[in-house]
């Protein structure tokens, strides 16, 4: 199984070993890490927003023109700023890092 690294918004590390084909944010909700997902991964909003690790970028597919959409209503957005339901996890990416944002809107409240 890959293993991915969550960082989280209080400097803590959360390792896990993930079933390959899940979403980040399908994999934080398995292990109880703090991602929303308030649209259930249909990009409808951006409260599975991740920061990728600069050295993971270029491993991943380019965001479509939806998610970069959906990234453009985060607020804190860096260069290496995804969708967690975006990102399916896979051997390839075993070791990936992400970190999640100190702060997150849910705009179908």
């Amino acid at each position: 199984m890959p293993k991915l690294t969550f960082c989280l918004p209080d400097g803590s590390r959360r390792d896990v070993d993930a079933p390959e084909g899940l979403s980040i944010m399908e994999i934080a909700h398995d292990f109880d890490v703090d991602i929303e997902g308030a649209c259930d991964g249909c990009l409808a909003c951006s409260t599975c927003h991740v920061i990728v690790d600069p050295a993971w970028i270029s491993r991943l597919s380019a965001p479509t023109e939806e998610e970069e959409d959906m990234l453009d209503l985060v607020p804190g957005l860096e260069p290496t700023s995804r969708l967690g339901c975006q990102i399916p996890l896979t051997n390839e990416l075993d070791g990936l890092v992400v970190s999640l944002p100190a702060e997150t809107t849910n705009l179908l409240r």
